[in-house]
């Protein structure tokens, strides 16, 4: 009797369901796929699917194919140009970390595609599959521009001068096109950090075609650019890369980087003195009062200056420094004169680093008798 009671109370209890579909074990397509270009190279990344279409964790992950199109969008995956396949120990490898697994494919695009759909995009997509070559579709799209990238300009070097660091290249034809438009891109970082900054997009048409397809002479040719945002006592590294820019009427310019120049190292050490002031006058007060010689001057415009430094002398004697601290307005004093003499003033500028220029033109002024 109790054997038949429990029986009775387990089927009481029980609740039988329709039986569970088996899972195909589809992975869920990507959703995050990306493309960059560089050059002839389209680089592709997204994650790897953990789940598969019906929410259960992915167990057998197969290869990757990697889809391209270069006149329409995609539906469907039917002739890869490229397969991945799965990561090494992707169970151990999904288990031991929580971030979705990163996974890439570069394709290199030809030169006869780029000639031929020169104005247009191409459609990327990927199509993840299971160990029995089966997949659930084609991840989201990207499009990529298919305009020719060209050779960058040979010779790039970069110097320090007195304004800035001067940048400079050789314009030599690269094989452009003339229904492209080119500018040469110049990138810049910090010897202490890989962070790059763009300084510059310097027109470059003429560059890239040559002068004899513009009807131009060599001389309207940009083949320089100076660099003014930095800071002076510290490395840096630049490079310059051509950009190919694709303009159809009624949509935004498309441009592509072609490759890089070999980076310049550049040590920005300013040894190099602001302008010499100019339009010195000195004039001489007296009668009533007590004696000076007042001096005025062109102020200097380099941006660095820190101030001023006054000389004076006597006929026959050298120049002595009147200030024991810089001068910061073009406009001096001096107290210390003898009725009776002659004196020669001139005054050089002097930057935030300590240097100094040469020295004006002298201005010369008598001291009346009092």
């Amino acid at each position: 009797m109790l054997a038949v009671g429990a029986l009775a109370w387990l089927c009481g209890c029980a609740s039988i369901g329709p039986p569970e579909a088996p899972s195909l074990e589809l992975p869920k397509p990507p959703s995050d796929l990306r493309a960059a270009r560089k050059g002839d190279r389209v680089t592709l990344t997204w994650s790897v699917p953990s789940r598969t279409t019906d929410r259960q964790s992915v167990r057998y992950l197969g290869r990757t194919k990697i889809c391209r199109s270069a006149s329409a969008a995609l539906k469907q995956c039917e002739t890869p140009v490229g397969e991945v396949a799965p990561p090494a120990g992707f169970e151990q490898a999904r288990r031991a970390s929580a971030n979705k697994l990163p996974a890439s494919f570069t394709d290199t695009l030809t030169s006869a595609i780029e000639r031929e759909h020169a104005s247009e995009f191409a459609s990327y997509a990927v199509e993840v599959l299971n160990t029995a070559g089966r997949g659930a579709g084609i991840s989201n799209q990207v499009r990529v521009a298919l305009v020719p990238t060209i050779r960058p300009f040979t010779d790039f070097a970069a110097k320090p001068i007195d304004q800035g660091v001067m940048i400079s290249w050789e314009c030599r034809s690269s094989g452009g096109r003339s229904d492209l438009k080119y500018l040469f891109r110049i990138y810049r970082h910090p010897e202490a950090s890989a962070n790059e900054t763009k300084i510059a997009d310097v027109e470059a048409t003429a560059c890239a075609l040559g002068a004899t397809e513009l009807g131009v002479t060599e001389e309207k040719r940009i083949t320089s650019f100076l660099d003014q945002t930095f800071e002076w006592e510290n490395t840096y590294f630049y490079r310059g890369t051509v950009v190919s820019v694709v303009e159809a009427a009624g949509k935004p310019p498309v441009g592509v980087e072609g490759d890089d120049t070999p980076e310049v190292k550049v040590f920005a050490h300013d040894v190099f003195p602001p302008a010499v002031p100019s339009g010195l006058q000195a004039v001489f007060s007296g009668p009533g009062q007590a004696a000076f010689i007042d001096l005025i001057w062109g102020p200097a415009t380099d941006a660095d200056l820190d101030g001023y430094n006054v000389y004076r002398r006597e006929e026959g004697q050298a120049a002595v420094k009147l200030n024991s601290e810089l001068v910061r307005t073009p406009a001096f004093r001096d107290s210390h004169v003898i009725s009776g003499k002659t004196y020669f003033y001139s005054v050089s500028a002097v930057d935030a680093r300590g240097n100094e220029s040469g020295r004006s033109e002298e201005a010369s002024e008598s001291v009346g008798n009092l």
